[in-house]
């Protein structure tokens, strides 16, 4: 009897490169196949919430960004270890496709199954191709993008997937909007926890200059860094405003569904998830992201008009605190918003990948 087909995985060690992965995994061996997520000793620290089926397998990796002179030496050493090693693993069990989505240590992965010439796939999250996927465009036969537009090299054609996203963001996508109106007002505020120090700073301040009327009627929830949340809790109650201050929320598919406006950094993931349930947003992307991907990455809701990009540079509360009022006060314009997210969604991107894979096997 025949085993089943395998698929290889390779991705960093991020939320960002891990979680669309396990999202294809999951369908995968639902489908029947059998799965091997390939990554570094500190990706395999972010792979807990894979399927118990699925095979991880170490490989050496190494970045040029991180290390003094000395560890920056050993890069090539390590990676070539590392290529060694998933080539030897792909001879005796090949994989029928091999799918990278991302960080260093993929390139493992991707090195050999080009040179064992195994059919093979990069997925990219953000508007702009990171360093090892931009490295790989043109050595793979299918570049899938999370983010719409993607900036891609010359003569590299991708491929619109849309990045997955949770079952507990499926479940709700789509979930009935509730204008804003003189009744109470859910906001939510997220921010990746590398950026999200700025929205501490700016949302409380923006969220007091608000006209007093509409201030009574928020219930506002932020997730700041614990080291932000005493002085936000603290503002929010000088402002007499309603609000529930986390460094974490476990529950955001839910925050979600409730909020009337969602103001969030434009992480890929945030992106994805406000865009599949539906809600108006003011994204503020990361200045410092690699490439200013974030930017990038808000391009989309932005030019669907689901959405109100205002760079950093722009973010001061007298600023927040115009567009908030605005679009708080304007039902009929914060409801087209959500329709306009809700239409550039891709709630089907995870099942995009498994055809595109399932295409790819055939290949082989």
């Amino acid at each position: 009897m025949s085993q089943a087909p395998l698929l290889l995985i390779a991705a960093g060690g991020t939320g960002g490169h891990m979680f669309p992965a396990q999202a294809l995994a999951e369908a995968m061996i639902a489908r029947g196949w059998r799965v091997t997520l390939s990554t570094d000793e500190r990706g395999a620290r972010y792979a807990g919430g894979f399927p118990a089926q699925v095979t991880i397998e170490k490989v050496s990796a190494a970045t040029f960004a991180r290390g003094g002179a000395a560890g920056k030496a050993l890069v090539p050493f390590r990676i070539a270890g590392g290529v060694a090693a998933a080539t030897a693993s792909m001879l005796k069990d090949r994989p029928a496709v091999v799918v990278g989505f991302g960080g260093y240590p993929s390139i493992p992965a991707l090195c050999a199954a080009t040179a064992l010439r195994i059919p093979r796939m990069i997925h990219e999250q953000n508007g702009v191709l990171g360093k090892v996927n931009r490295l790989f465009a043109k050595r793979v036969h299918r570049v899938a993008c999370g983010t719409w537009p993607t900036d891609l090299p010359a003569g590299v054609e991708g491929i619109h997937t849309g990045n997955p996203v949770r079952a507990a963001v499926l479940e709700r996508a789509g979930a009935p909007y509730i204008v804003p109106g003189d009744y109470p007002m859910n906001l939510l505020i997220i921010g990746g926890s590398q950026g999200a120090r700025i929205l501490s700073d700016v949302v409380p301040a923006a969220m007091a200059a608000l006209p007093e009327a509409m201030r009574d009627n928020l219930i506002i929830s932020h997730q700041a860094r614990s080291e932000d949340r005493d002085r936000v809790v603290e503002a929010y109650a000088n402002a007499g405003i309603r609000a529930d201050v986390q460094p974490f929320f476990s529950d955001i598919p839910a925050r979600l569904a409730e909020a009337q406006l969602v103001i969030s950094r434009s992480g890929a993931s945030s992106v994805a998830d406000i865009s599949v349930i539906g809600r108006p947003s003011i994204l503020i992307p990361f200045a410092a992201a690699t490439g200013d991907h974030q930017t990038a990455n808000a391009r989309g809701l932005v030019n669907a008009e689901a959405a109100n990009l205002m760079p950093e540079a722009q973010c001061t509360p007298e600023a927040l605190a115009e567009a908030t009022a605005f679009l708080l006060s304007q039902p009929e314009a914060a409801l087209q918003m959500s329709r306009n997210a809700l239409a550039a969604s891709r709630p089907d991107a995870t099942g995009t990948l498994v055809t595109l894979v399932s295409e790819l096997s055939r290949t082989a």
